[in-house]
């Protein structure tokens, strides 16, 4: 079965140390994204996302006000973009550590945006996470860790989104994407349709410490919860 499209090969570790990083932890941790910065890249995500792939949302009212966590299926570098475009609330996330480089170091970081290193276990990620979150922002955090190659929801969670939601307490928000896998077709001049769908909000009870068993277990919840909005939005697209 050939691909939809031709992929670079996933770069699995960040070589630079940690101390790289830290400026823009710090910026997110003590600061809102900045309004001109989210809001003209909203703009343009928007327009992109609506003229190129003829994107449609649906659900966004199932966004709550306060802190929350947003948890997309994984399966395009746009994937954030998709799912911040179409909801008023300021999104930020984890991103990839390789995307801090050159001009994007001060896009992400200004729009919000905090990496988690490639290929280590990140303690400062979670931390900056929870910073957010204690200030009743919105994270978006992917359970499957890597893109999905197929666009398929993959079959086992990382346990992170699981400590996040148990030690936060706060609403997670299941969220579906089809089509986005095919968003590279564009360079063989083909445009798939993109759709979004936002699931009914739910939580865990509060674990201050969590074991890693019930990391994994609420990651797995929350991952099938995504899997089957994923495929009632697939079957009716």
């Amino acid at each position: 079965m050939t691909a939809d499209a031709e992929l670079r090969p996933q770069v699995y570790k960040d070589p630079r140390p940690p101390e790289y990083f830290a400026r823009f932890h710090e910026r997110v941790r003590t600061r809102e994204p900045d309004a001109k910065v989210y809001e003209v890249t909203r703009v343009i995500t928007v327009l992109h996302a609506m003229i190129t792939y003829r994107a449609r949302a649906f659900g966004s009212e199932n966004v709550p006000t306060g802190a929350a966590i947003l948890a997309p299926n994984h399966a395009s570098f746009m994937d954030h973009f998709f799912v911040g475009a179409f909801i008023r609330r300021r999104v930020q996330f984890m991103a990839k550590s390789q995307l801090f480089t050159g001009a994007g170091e001060w896009i992400f970081s200004h729009g919000g945006v905090f990496p988690v290193r490639r290929g280590y276990h990140d303690e400062e990620a979670f931390t900056t996470a929870f910073r957010v979150l204690g200030r009743g922002g919105v994270v978006v955090m992917y359970c499957e860790g890597g893109r999905s190659r197929t666009g398929a929801v993959g079959e086992r969670a990382r346990p992170g989104i699981g400590r996040l939601a148990l030690h936060s307490g706060v609403p997670i928000v299941p969220v579906a994407i089809v089509g986005s896998h095919q968003v590279r077709n564009w360079k063989r001049l083909r445009f798939p349709r993109v759709t979004v769908q936002y699931g009914v909000p739910f939580r865990f009870s509060r674990i201050a410490v969590p074991t890693r068993a019930q990391q994994q277990q609420a990651a797995d919840l929350i991952l099938e919860r995504i899997r089957a909005l994923h495929g009632e939005l697939a079957a009716a697209s």
